[in-house]
């Protein structure tokens, strides 16, 4: 996480150059009570404390002008006239975990073949040329709660570039030859998920945390890849794109009055339909135990600590924000401090008590370590994830912390570009749009006792389950002093019709 301030005291340090030779003169000439070393009592100067750190502004970002059509399809529009450039989005609700599992991949295919296939007027190697003559681009891809469609031009191109956006959106073409290159760029990700062991590790937690079958965690197989077609693709758009599953942004170098007549011209036509509503979902915490998968190709473990987190409408947020930063929030963090600086069991070391917008985020610490040191630097992570229990933070941990969180906030909201982001995210997941106005004083009002509640509440080590990743003729001790050891299988299921190798 960056540490950045709004406001920034400096002090300037003048330092005479002295030649080396003068310097040595000097020496030899000084009198000898001037070059007797100072008493070791003596404490050493910090001018630094003593700039002055002056309170911090109040946070008031420009706010996008929100608009809602008739048929449920939501505009934000954000003018800023720093440099004469238009970009636009289009976020549809719908995205992989709504993808049937036995198709698990579609949603990424259809990301990458709707914007190479084209319209049924300009085919997507024409409209690459029209783009590039223009300095513009537009771009589609798939997530995991929605389908995207965004564009970016010059001022200037904006009405053409636009067309061409809109067309994309309501007359797709999908092409057989464009399905099968996307299916043939996932076909060798699958092929080489198994080359990065930090990439097993995560991969497997997420499992472990989510369940292998759940959504959140399932992953593309040759299977469910090749088992995608152009109709699947089709039947997606027409399932997804309805007005009321959309939210249009458009930021940069225009007049609202005349942008708003233009997006109503193209999407107030359109008629209302079904929008897929977001699915509720059950989680379980992860049961406890250790997960290993061998890869005798490294002479290194990646170990993984997992648990459920939580969401950010969570009353706890702030508190679990500021218990967050003094446990991982950076080099000064408990956990890197201890583990990694104090102890030295690991390369890197890392953290967080993540919160998502509609589900659980995940509560982790992540080490790379040497393979000898596998154990202890487990214990060492389980040891410091007790602490947040029994340590209460210092005043000065707490202080700090604070410091750090707010200090950064406005770094996330600095341009109007972001904050439109942020309300069309909060839009998009049913938040209030004064969310981030309750953040500072939601930080601010954090106590030591507030940390230690949440610690004990959210925190529970006999709910967390591990995943270590390494060489397994390395790693001394065994595994099992640390609990039961489950192996993983990450063999990669073969292509349809062909045998594991």
């Amino acid at each position: 996480m960056s540490r950045s301030s709004w406001a920034i005291a400096s002090a300037i340090v003048v330092t005479t150059f002295v030649p080396n030779h003068l310097l040595l003169a000097q020496a030899a000439t000084a009198p000898a009570a001037q070059t007797k070393a100072a008493p070791a009592s003596a404490a050493p100067s910090q001018p630094w404390k003593k700039i002055p750190i002056p309170a911090l502004h109040e946070f008031k970002p420009q706010q996008p002008k929100r608009i809602e059509l008739s048929n449920g399809l939501v505009i934000f529009l954000q003018e800023d006239h720093e440099l004469p450039f238009i970009n636009g989005g289009i976020l549809i609700r719908g995205g992989s975990r709504d993808e049937p599992a036995a198709k698990v991949g579609l949603v990424t295919m259809y990301g990458e073949a709707w914007r190479t296939s084209g319209t049924a007027t300009a085919d997507g190697d024409k409209l690459d040329d029209v783009l590039e003559s223009k300095a513009a681009h537009i771009e589609t891809s798939g997530g995991s709660a929605n389908t995207s469609l965004r564009w970016s031009s010059l001022k200037g191109d904006f009405d053409s570039v636009f067309a061409s956006a809109v067309d994309l959106l309501l007359h797709p073409s999908f092409k057989a030859d464009k399905l099968a290159l996307a299916q043939r760029q996932l076909y060798t990700s699958i092929s080489r998920r198994n080359d990065d062991a930090d990439g097993i590790a995560v991969r497997e937690a997420v499992k472990l945390v989510y369940g292998a079958d759940s959504p959140f965690a399932r992953q593309p197989e040759y299977a469910t890849v090749a088992s995608v077609t152009v109709d699947d693709l089709s039947q997606w758009h027409k399932r997804t794109v309805v007005p009321n599953g959309i939210i249009v942004s458009v930021s940069g170098d225009f007049n609202s009055a005349e942008m708003e007549r233009k997006l109503r011209a193209a999407f107030e036509p359109l008629a209302r339909g079904s929008a897929i509503s977001p699915e509720k979902f059950t989680f379980t915490d992860p049961t406890p135990g250790v997960r290993f998968a061998n890869k005798d190709d490294i002479n290194q473990s990646n170990v993984l600590i997992v648990g459920l987190g939580t969401e950010r409408r969570n009353p706890d947020y702030y508190a679990l924000s500021v218990m967050n930063e003094i446990f991982s929030g950076g080099f000064g963090s408990r956990i890197v401090q201890n583990v990694r600086t104090k102890l030295g069991l690991a390369y890197d070391v890392s953290g967080s008590f993540s919160a998502s917008y509609d589900h659980p985020g995940i509560f982790y610490v992540e080490a790379g370590t040497k393979s000898v040191s596998t154990v202890a630097a487990t214990k060492a992570m389980m040891d410091e994830i007790n602490r947040l229990k029994t340590v209460p933070p210092t005043p000065s941990e707490l202080a700090k912390a604070k410091d750090q969180l707010l200090n950064s906030f406005i770094f996330h909201y600095d341009s109007p570009a972001k904050t439109l982001n942020e309300q069309v995210t909060l839009a998009f997941y049913g938040y209030p749009s004064n969310f981030l106005d309750q953040y500072k004083a939601g930080i601010e009002k954090v106590t030591s006792e507030d940390i230690s509640r949440v610690a004990r509440k959210y925190v529970d080590p006999s709910k967390l389950g591990i995943v270590v990743v390494g060489n397994q003729t390395e790693i001394k001790p065994a595994l099992d002093s640390l609990g039961k050891v489950t192996d993983l299988d990450i063999t990669i299921p073969p292509p349809p019709g062909k045998s594991a190798e």
